[in-house]
């Protein structure tokens, strides 16, 4: 556990049996396919896109500081910060996501 990777997004170790995947900080859509990427938890990397819309992310949050920063994000983390390091749920879409 120790030597876990830790997720940039919400500051909780990322077990190898955890469900994870690369987060592209610009969008392939939008040009980033061989830009940075950063391993995230699914559930993290599922709140970002069930969030925002690929034109968002590549505008103003194609990094973990801005990420971090948006309000609707600061919401997910301070609700995910207390659920141990594996867990993961499904994500809906957010109504009205931009």
């Amino acid at each position: 556990m120790a030597d876990d990777p830790v997720c940039p997004l919400c500051q909780r170790p990322i077990p190898t049996d955890a469900k994870s995947s690369r987060h592209h900080l610009t969008p392939r859509l939008k040009g980033g396919t061989h830009l940075g990427t950063v391993l995230l938890h699914q559930i993290c990397h599922s709140a970002i896109h069930a969030r925002f819309s690929e034109g968002e992310l590549a505008r103003r949050l194609n990094s973990m500081e801005a990420l971090r920063a948006d309000p609707e994000i600061g919401r997910f983390i301070d609700w995910v910060a207390d659920k141990p390091p594996g867990f993961h749920a499904p994500t809906r879409r957010i109504r009205g996501a931009r």
